[in-house]
């Protein structure tokens, strides 16, 4: 299931799961700051928010593996990308890689899983679907 260059695509629980069980894992969520806000964030012990691109432009952050490297992040550690259904994290990934990150992976499915047949996220898939720990913003 690997795309691009990085590791792979995990589902929410599996990252979920592998968090819980290596102390070198972290999850990186790399959604807006107005999502962080809103829609609310992954409660994990080792979870850095940088974004992949920047609000309201949507721009991408030039400046993200710089920051993500800031933030601590061994390029040895096993890195889980996480956005809102898991197409900018699989590019975030990718760019990790790139950079000389050894183990990154993409959270598909995101925080909110893609759009049901209403067009509403949070029923179909996704990290608040699943029924793993959040918290509001």
């Amino acid at each position: 299931m690997t795309s691009g260059s990085y590791k792979g695509d995990v589902s929410p629980r599996e990252a979920f799961e592998r968090l819980q069980e290596n102390d070198r894992s972290v999850l990186i969520d790399v959604r807006t700051d107005a999502e962080w806000a809103f829609v609310g964030v992954p409660a994990v012990e080792r979870m850095a928010r940088i974004p992949w691109q920047v609000f309201p432009t949507m721009e991408r952050n030039e400046g993200f593996v710089d920051q993500v490297r800031a933030a601590g992040v061994p390029e040895d550690a096993e890195v889980f990308l996480l956005c809102r259904s898991g197409g900018r994290s699989a590019a975030a990934a990718a760019a990790l890689t790139a950079a000389g990150f050894e183990n990154c992976f993409n959270v598909a499915g995101g925080f909110e899983g893609d759009r049901d047949q209403h067009g509403h996220r949070n029923t179909v898939g996704g990290w608040r679907h699943d029924g793993l720990p959040w918290v509001q913003g």
